[in-house]
Protein backbone atom coordinates (compact mmCIF):
# COMPACT_ATOMS: atom_id res chain seq x y z
CA UNK A 1 0.00 0.00 0.00
CA UNK A 2 1.13 3.50 -1.07
CA UNK A 3 1.25 5.44 2.07
CA UNK A 4 1.41 8.81 -0.32
CA UNK A 5 4.18 10.49 1.93
CA UNK A 6 7.03 10.14 -0.50
CA UNK A 7 8.51 13.92 -0.18
CA UNK A 8 7.08 14.84 2.97
CA UNK A 9 9.52 15.77 5.94
CA UNK A 10 9.81 14.51 9.23
CA UNK A 11 11.53 15.46 12.76
CA UNK A 12 11.61 12.01 14.68
CA UNK A 13 12.83 13.61 18.28
CA UNK A 14 14.63 10.58 20.58
CA UNK A 15 15.09 9.18 17.31
CA UNK A 16 19.11 8.28 17.35
CA UNK A 17 18.21 4.59 18.47
CA UNK A 18 15.42 2.60 19.64
CA UNK A 19 11.73 2.84 18.33
CA UNK A 20 12.27 6.35 17.56
CA UNK A 21 14.88 5.07 14.97
CA UNK A 22 13.13 2.84 13.43
CA UNK A 23 10.26 5.32 13.26
CA UNK A 24 12.89 7.36 10.95
CA UNK A 25 13.87 4.27 9.12
CA UNK A 26 10.28 3.80 8.31
CA UNK A 27 9.08 6.97 7.54
CA UNK A 28 12.07 6.74 5.00
CA UNK A 29 11.00 3.55 3.53
CA UNK A 30 8.16 5.61 2.62
CA UNK A 31 9.74 8.31 0.90
CA UNK A 32 9.79 11.14 4.16
CA UNK A 33 13.01 13.12 4.34
CA UNK A 34 13.35 12.80 7.91
CA UNK A 35 15.14 14.93 10.62
CA UNK A 36 17.00 12.49 12.96
CA UNK A 37 17.35 13.75 16.44
CA UNK A 38 19.56 12.78 19.24
CA UNK A 39 22.11 13.46 21.83
CA UNK A 40 24.51 11.69 21.03
CA UNK A 41 26.24 12.78 17.41
CA UNK A 42 27.60 9.46 17.00
CA UNK A 43 24.25 7.31 17.30
CA UNK A 44 22.12 9.80 15.45
CA UNK A 45 24.91 9.99 12.46
CA UNK A 46 24.92 6.14 12.00
CA UNK A 47 20.88 6.51 12.08
CA UNK A 48 20.74 9.38 9.66
CA UNK A 49 23.17 7.39 7.24
CA UNK A 50 20.67 4.30 7.14
CA UNK A 51 17.89 6.51 6.56
CA UNK A 52 19.90 8.35 3.70
CA UNK A 53 20.30 5.13 2.11
CA UNK A 54 16.49 4.56 1.17
CA UNK A 55 17.11 7.53 -1.13
CA UNK A 56 15.62 10.50 0.95
CA UNK A 57 17.39 13.64 2.47
CA UNK A 58 18.64 13.10 6.14
CA UNK A 59 20.30 15.32 8.56
CA UNK A 60 20.96 15.53 11.93
CA UNK A 61 20.05 18.09 14.73
CA UNK A 62 21.67 17.38 18.50
CA UNK A 63 20.23 18.48 21.64
CA UNK A 64 18.96 17.61 24.82
CA UNK A 65 15.19 18.70 25.08
CA UNK A 66 14.90 19.25 28.68
CA UNK A 67 17.83 21.85 28.90
CA UNK A 68 16.32 25.83 28.13
CA UNK A 69 15.56 26.75 24.33
CA UNK A 70 16.73 23.31 23.35
CA UNK A 71 13.44 22.56 22.31
CA UNK A 72 12.64 25.34 20.74
CA UNK A 73 15.89 24.94 18.23
CA UNK A 74 15.28 21.46 17.51
CA UNK A 75 11.69 22.90 16.21
CA UNK A 76 13.05 25.75 14.25
CA UNK A 77 15.41 23.32 12.56
CA UNK A 78 12.49 21.07 12.07
CA UNK A 79 10.50 24.31 10.29
CA UNK A 80 13.58 25.38 8.10
CA UNK A 81 14.10 21.61 7.02
CA UNK A 82 10.33 21.38 5.92
CA UNK A 83 9.30 18.81 8.54
CA UNK A 84 5.31 18.92 8.13
CA UNK A 85 5.47 15.63 10.25
CA UNK A 86 6.38 15.48 14.08
CA UNK A 87 6.96 12.32 16.29
CA UNK A 88 7.45 13.09 19.52
CA UNK A 89 9.42 10.39 21.06
CA UNK A 90 11.97 11.47 23.37
CA UNK A 91 11.17 10.59 26.46
CA UNK A 92 12.66 8.68 29.70
CA UNK A 93 11.35 5.91 32.26
CA UNK A 94 12.66 5.39 35.20
CA UNK A 95 11.13 2.77 37.61
CA UNK A 96 10.01 4.68 40.88
CA UNK A 97 6.78 3.80 43.44
CA UNK A 98 4.97 5.55 45.44
CA UNK A 99 7.31 4.45 48.69
CA UNK A 100 10.76 5.69 47.05
CA UNK A 101 9.47 8.56 45.04
CA UNK A 102 10.57 11.96 45.26
CA UNK A 103 9.32 15.25 43.91
CA UNK A 104 12.55 15.68 42.26
CA UNK A 105 11.43 12.26 40.39
CA UNK A 106 7.75 13.48 39.44
CA UNK A 107 9.69 16.31 38.33
CA UNK A 108 12.27 14.39 36.35
CA UNK A 109 9.37 12.39 34.68
CA UNK A 110 7.41 15.70 33.38
CA UNK A 111 10.02 17.16 32.62
CA UNK A 112 11.54 14.48 30.43
CA UNK A 113 8.11 13.59 28.99
CA UNK A 114 5.57 16.04 29.04
CA UNK A 115 7.44 19.81 28.84
CA UNK A 116 9.39 18.89 25.31
CA UNK A 117 6.44 17.63 23.85
CA UNK A 118 4.56 20.79 24.36
CA UNK A 119 7.62 22.81 23.77
CA UNK A 120 8.61 21.18 20.24
CA UNK A 121 4.79 21.02 19.30
CA UNK A 122 4.16 24.55 20.09
CA UNK A 123 7.35 25.73 18.23
CA UNK A 124 6.38 24.34 15.21
CA UNK A 125 2.94 24.45 15.03
CA UNK A 126 2.81 27.93 13.29
CA UNK A 127 4.00 26.67 10.00
CA UNK A 128 2.30 23.61 10.21
CA UNK A 129 -0.98 25.49 9.99
CA UNK A 130 0.19 27.59 7.37
CA UNK A 131 1.29 24.97 5.32
CA UNK A 132 -2.38 23.51 5.76
CA UNK A 133 -1.66 19.99 6.57
CA UNK A 134 0.09 18.19 9.00
CA UNK A 135 0.87 15.79 11.05
CA UNK A 136 1.74 15.56 15.38
CA UNK A 137 2.37 11.78 16.90
CA UNK A 138 3.06 11.54 20.56
CA UNK A 139 4.31 8.14 22.05
CA UNK A 140 2.82 7.32 24.90
CA UNK A 141 2.81 4.18 26.80
CA UNK A 142 0.59 1.09 27.92
CA UNK A 143 0.88 2.36 31.24
CA UNK A 144 -0.98 5.34 30.54
CA UNK A 145 -4.63 2.44 30.42
CA UNK A 146 -2.81 0.62 33.29
CA UNK A 147 -0.39 2.24 35.42
CA UNK A 148 2.44 0.53 36.30
CA UNK A 149 3.23 0.57 40.15
CA UNK A 150 6.74 0.18 40.02
CA UNK A 151 7.07 3.68 37.74
CA UNK A 152 4.56 5.83 39.05
CA UNK A 153 6.19 8.88 37.53
CA UNK A 154 6.10 7.70 33.90
CA UNK A 155 2.58 6.38 33.98
CA UNK A 156 1.31 9.76 35.05
CA UNK A 157 3.78 11.73 32.53
CA UNK A 158 2.63 9.55 29.71
CA UNK A 159 -1.17 9.93 30.51
CA UNK A 160 -0.92 13.59 30.30
CA UNK A 161 0.74 13.10 27.13
CA UNK A 162 -2.60 11.52 25.63
CA UNK A 163 -4.88 13.90 27.86
CA UNK A 164 -2.89 16.81 25.98
CA UNK A 165 -2.55 14.83 22.55
CA UNK A 166 -6.82 14.53 22.45
CA UNK A 167 -6.55 18.17 23.63
CA UNK A 168 -4.64 19.46 20.80
CA UNK A 169 -6.54 17.73 18.24
CA UNK A 170 -9.56 19.57 19.34
CA UNK A 171 -7.65 22.88 19.28
CA UNK A 172 -6.29 22.26 15.74
CA UNK A 173 -9.67 21.69 14.10
CA UNK A 174 -10.52 22.88 10.73
CA UNK A 175 -6.77 23.53 10.10
CA UNK A 176 -5.63 20.36 8.20
CA UNK A 177 -3.18 19.33 11.30
CA UNK A 178 -4.12 16.78 13.09
CA UNK A 179 -2.81 14.86 16.27
CA UNK A 180 -2.86 11.55 17.24
CA UNK A 181 -1.09 8.71 19.70
CA UNK A 182 0.36 5.85 19.69
CA UNK A 183 0.74 3.73 22.47
CA UNK A 184 3.15 1.35 22.77
CA UNK A 185 3.08 -2.34 25.11
CA UNK A 186 6.07 -4.04 25.83
CA UNK A 187 8.41 -3.79 23.02
CA UNK A 188 12.04 -5.49 22.47
CA UNK A 189 14.46 -3.18 22.44
CA UNK A 190 17.75 -3.38 24.25
CA UNK A 191 17.31 -1.21 27.00
CA UNK A 192 13.94 -3.26 28.13
CA UNK A 193 16.37 -6.19 28.25
CA UNK A 194 18.47 -4.14 30.11
CA UNK A 195 15.99 -3.63 32.92
CA UNK A 196 15.16 -7.19 33.69
CA UNK A 197 19.00 -7.99 33.83
CA UNK A 198 19.23 -5.82 36.16
CA UNK A 199 16.33 -6.35 38.08
CA UNK A 200 17.47 -9.91 38.59
CA UNK A 201 20.49 -8.78 40.03
CA UNK A 202 18.75 -6.71 42.49
CA UNK A 203 16.89 -9.98 43.30
CA UNK A 204 20.42 -12.22 43.93
CA UNK A 205 18.99 -14.18 40.26
CA UNK A 206 22.07 -14.93 39.01
CA UNK A 207 21.06 -16.63 36.11
CA UNK A 208 19.24 -13.16 35.32
CA UNK A 209 18.29 -13.93 31.61
CA UNK A 210 14.91 -14.56 30.59
CA UNK A 211 13.83 -15.56 26.75
CA UNK A 212 10.62 -13.68 25.56
CA UNK A 213 8.63 -16.68 26.48
CA UNK A 214 9.06 -16.04 30.20
CA UNK A 215 8.77 -12.38 29.58
CA UNK A 216 5.13 -12.74 27.98
CA UNK A 217 4.29 -15.34 30.60
CA UNK A 218 5.63 -13.29 33.89
CA UNK A 219 5.34 -9.77 32.56
CA UNK A 220 3.11 -9.20 29.86
CA UNK A 221 0.46 -11.41 29.13
CA UNK A 222 -1.61 -10.80 26.11
CA UNK A 223 -3.60 -11.92 23.82
CA UNK A 224 -1.50 -11.74 21.04
CA UNK A 225 0.92 -14.07 22.97
CA UNK A 226 4.34 -12.16 22.04
CA UNK A 227 6.46 -9.05 22.82
CA UNK A 228 6.15 -5.82 20.36
CA UNK A 229 8.96 -5.18 18.06
CA UNK A 230 9.77 -1.40 17.44
CA UNK A 231 8.32 -2.10 14.06
CA UNK A 232 5.14 -2.70 15.06
CA UNK A 233 4.85 0.99 16.59
CA UNK A 234 6.49 2.71 13.47
CA UNK A 235 3.76 0.67 11.34
CA UNK A 236 0.98 3.03 13.51
CA UNK A 237 3.00 5.71 13.50
CA UNK A 238 3.55 5.68 9.31
CA UNK A 239 0.06 5.21 9.13
CA UNK A 240 -1.08 8.13 11.26
CA UNK A 241 1.21 10.39 9.50
CA UNK A 242 -0.03 9.53 6.05
CA UNK A 243 -2.99 11.50 4.21
CA UNK A 244 -4.77 7.94 4.60
CA UNK A 245 -5.36 8.76 8.19
CA UNK A 246 -7.15 12.27 7.46
CA UNK A 247 -10.19 11.45 9.16
CA UNK A 248 -8.07 9.97 12.37
CA UNK A 249 -7.88 12.60 15.02
CA UNK A 250 -7.52 12.92 18.71
CA UNK A 251 -7.08 9.02 19.07
CA UNK A 252 -4.54 6.90 21.62
CA UNK A 253 -3.68 3.90 19.49
CA UNK A 254 -2.80 0.94 21.37
CA UNK A 255 -0.42 -1.34 19.80
CA UNK A 256 0.37 -3.43 23.04
CA UNK A 257 -1.02 -6.99 21.70
CA UNK A 258 -4.21 -6.40 23.83
CA UNK A 259 -2.50 -6.00 27.12
CA UNK A 260 -4.68 -3.13 28.37
CA UNK A 261 -7.94 -5.11 27.98
CA UNK A 262 -10.95 -3.31 25.92
CA UNK A 263 -11.76 0.44 26.49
Amino acid sequence: MDLQLAGQGALVTGSSSGIGATIAETLADEGCNVLVHGRSAGAAAAVAERVAARGVRAEVVLGDLTEPGVAEQVAVTARDFGAHILVNNAGPFAEHDWDSSQPSDWRAAFEGNVLPTVRVSQTLLPSLRAHGWGRVITIGSRAVRTPLPNMVTYSAAKAAVVNMTTSLARHLAGTGVTANCVSPGVIVTPSMYRMFEERAAAGGDEGGGRDEADIVAEYAPNPSGRLGRPQDIAAAVAYLASPLADYVNGIELRVDGGITGTP
